[in-house]
């Protein structure tokens, strides 16, 4: 496996200066964001797939050990307060369980019957995504829970950093991110790590666009949770629709703190007319907006 080589090169790093250490890392980790570029459309095809499912109120399920797990982990986290997805449609399956996000499992990622396991107990379906994520591509858990949720009818993303890894041919849309030898051999929290927070970043960010929940680059199903964020409403408010600062601090009240649903009050919408534009459109601020104006003619 190309991530656990030995390179020569780095042979005697410890005896290099601190900043020629420093040095080989962030190269390393440029040519870790480099080694996406290559996996875009596998990406968008399979985003493009997950929106179908999703739509029809299936879940977001990520599967990994070790440091895969968590960079899974991490990326679910951040979709409900950056886009308000729902957190009853997200799902993390991590060998080792809960315990594990935290301190290091010894041997979880070994086992078959817990990956198998964390599908069956969560019932994964059809409108399910269930994204395995494994640096070597070889994980048992990993490949074992998306076997699974293949069998289970659910769309299932394989990612992992080396070529022809069990994992890709285990799953419907296999996204490769060749990052080759560890700068610390076989230390994939760096380079594979790297690459692997890019394509879960990049793939669940697209999927949010999908689905509406972005419009003019602008986090419109963000929550509002704290005064940092209820000013950046406000702002994004005025941004959308070139009001003043009351009128969008009016709208965002009338909308009980609806980001959506406010930009269609500051845009001359009755509550009632926001929501219900919103309804027909299927959350697309877009749709919403020119469906309301429609309506106004």
């Amino acid at each position: 496996m190309a991530t656990e080589h030995f390179s020569t090169r780095f042979q005697d790093l410890d005896t290099w200066s601190s900043l020629d250490v420093l040095t080989a890392f962030y190269e390393g980790q440029l040519s870790a964001v480099a080694a996406v570029r290559s996996s875009l459309p596998a990406i968008a095809a399979a985003a493009e797939e997950a929106v179908a499912r999703l739509r029809r109120g299936g879940r977001l399920v990520y599967v990994g050990a070790g440091t895969s797990g968590r960079i899974g982990v991490q990326d679910g986290t951040e979709l409900p307060p950056t886009f308000n997805w729902p957190d009853d449609k997200l799902v993390y399956l991590i060998a080792g369980g809960e315990r594990a996000i935290m301190k290091a499992v010894e041997n979880a990622e070994d086992s078959v019957e817990e990956g198998v396991a964390g599908i069956r107990n969560n019932k994964i379906g059809p409108d399910d995504v269930v994204i395995g994520v494994a640096a070597s591509g070889r994980t048992p858990f990993t490949i074992a829970a998306l076997k699974e949720a293949a069998a289970r009818g659910a769309q299932t993303i394989g990612i992992s950093n080396n070529a022809d890894a069990p994992i890709l041919e285990a799953c419907s849309h296999p996204i490769l991110a060749d990052t080759g030898e560890e700068v610390i051999a076989g230390s994939t929290r760096m380079k594979a790590g790297t690459a692997q927070k890019v394509i879960l970043n990049l793939l669940s960010s697209l999927i949010m666009v999908r689905m509406g929940r972005v419009y003019r680059g602008l986090m419109v199903n963000m929550r509002a949770t704290n005064a940092k964020l209820r000013r950046r409403s406000e702002v994004m408010v005025m941004q959308v629709t070139d009001c003043d600062e009351a009128t969008a601090t009016d709208a965002i009240l009338q909308a009980g703190g609806d980001l959506k649903t406010a930009v269609l009050i500051a845009m001359g919408a009755s509550p009632p007319q926001a929501k219900g534009a919103l309804e027909r459109s299927d959350g697309n601020l877009r749709e919403a907006l020119t469906d309301f104006f429609k309506t106004k003619k």
